[in-house]
């Protein structure tokens, strides 16, 4: 399985480990940054990862920012991402089961690297129960997605 991960500079130390364990069990790896500490912005970097599991050069994907919060809220603006805040495993693993998520966002002044670990490894463990309630209630949010994808407003 091939895993986006990014983070803005908040995040930066936290992926640095996150990125490590995964390659220590095998996952290859699209990181898409940032590559240090230096002050950026967590929307760029949700992007590239929402982006990559879009097209399909990523399975799934990793966001980790300072809360998680806005780097949630920007990958779940791009089609077809599906992406929740964790901050336990159980919802990690339920929400690829139930409901196909497939990135991931945390924040790593809320979360620790153990902690970080264990809901990453929920979250790769699982898979969509494709059950008919589930592909049924996966089908409205979808249709949702594509009835208001593009009338947001673009600027504040």
């Amino acid at each position: 399985m091939k895993i986006a991960i990014g983070s803005d500079h908040a995040g930066f130390a936290l992926k640095q480990q996150v990125r490590e364990a995964l390659k220590e069990q095998g996952y290859e790896m699209l990181d898409v940054g940032a590559h240090d500490a230096t002050p950026s912005d967590y929307p760029d970097f949700a992007k590239a990862v929402g982006e990559a599991v879009q097209r399909g050069s990523a399975e799934r994907g990793i966001l980790i920012c300072g809360s998680g919060v806005g780097a949630c809220i920007a990958a779940n603006k791009i089609g077809g991402v599906r992406a929740a805040l964790l901050t336990e495993p159980y919802s990690a693993r339920q929400g690829v089961q139930h409901d196909d998520m497939n990135v991931i966002c945390m924040g790593a002044r809320v979360v620790g690297p153990a902690l970080a670990w264990e809901i990453v490894q929920a979250f790769l463990g699982a898979t969509f129960q494709s059950e008919e309630r589930f592909v049924r209630r996966l089908n409205k949010v979808i249709a949702l997605e594509q009835a208001w994808g593009g009338n947001q407003k673009s600027e504040i």
